[in-house]
């Protein structure tokens, strides 16, 4: 058994980003712990919350729903604020991840690393595909934690394949359709998204795991930026979420479609 950490910046980053490996995992025997660093505080807050109930009560609820829909066997919250994208007033909460020194969030990390004894440690991609602040902090995090780790895991970063998406957007606007979102334009902090295949070590497949995909995609249904996600043809979300991509520090072979979701050599 393999036990595999990941590290997200919000609850329902996982949803979008790395629940289909989570699945797989957890499906092939695999013990899946989500560490969520930020407690999703500046979230959408939905209509129908109750007397007393607060958004993160009800962000909690919605990610433990994902990880039933993931077989997830463990949640942790680290307890940071959410920061906001960049430039919001709460980049500079007392409590928001942003400012957090990133060895005290690291040691928390990696406390856990060690209780878990993980073979495997996924976080993001240098910019955090897309620029969010709480992103960028969670790859710092994530590489410091697995120096502090009393037993090194493999690391990996979750990301985006920006040369995929373009071809696609391309092909939609040679047929005529009508394409508003471009991956390369800038993002939060004017990169543009995720990254290029020839910076991706890994495309890992999870195409049978689609129905627990969109099942913790719909989790998160308080969260209006995933609306669309949710309401999404299956042939549609099947392109889109069919498979994930990750970078392998380190690693300078091309791209590779695999599972690399095991201890280090």
């Amino acid at each position: 058994m393999t036990t595999i950490v990941f590290l997200h910046a919000h609850p329902d980053d996982e949803s979008t980003q790395t629940s289909g490996a989570m699945a797989r995992a957890s499906a092939e025997g695999d013990r899946v712990v989500v560490v969520y660093a930020t407690n999703g505080d500046h979230g959408d807050a939905p209509e129908d919350l109750a007397d007393g109930e607060t958004v993160v009560h009800r962000r909690r609820v919605e990610a433990e729903a994902s990880a039933q829909a993931t077989g997830t066997q463990q949640i942790v919250w680290l307890g940071y604020a959410d920061s906001g994208m960049s430039g919001w007033d709460q980049n500079d909460a007392e409590d928001a991840l942003h400012g957090a020194d990133v060895d005290v969030v690291a040691k928390q990390l990696a406390a856990v690393l060690d209780e878990e004894d993980a073979d495997v440690l996924v976080g993001y991609d240098w910019h955090g595909n897309y620029g969010h602040p709480d992103h960028v902090k969670v790859h710092h995090v994530a590489h410091r934690a697995a120096e502090l780790a009393a037993r090194r895991p493999r690391l990996l970063e979750s990301t985006m394949n920006r040369t995929r998406m373009a071809a696609d957007r391309q092909a939609r606007l040679d047929r005529g359709e009508k394409v508003d979102w471009d991956p390369s334009a800038p993002m939060d902090d004017g990169n543009p998204l995720g990254s290029t295949e020839e910076e991706i070590s890994w495309e890992v497949d999870v195409s049978p795991y689609l129905e627990q995909r969109r099942a913790a995609v719909r989790a998160h249904e308080s969260q209006g930026d995933t609306a669309w996600m949710r309401s999404m043809p299956d042939e549609e979300f099947a392109t889109m979420f069919g498979a994930e991509y990750y970078i392998e520090p380190g690693r300078t072979e091309p791209i590779e479609k695999g599972w690399p979701f095991r201890p280090p050599d």
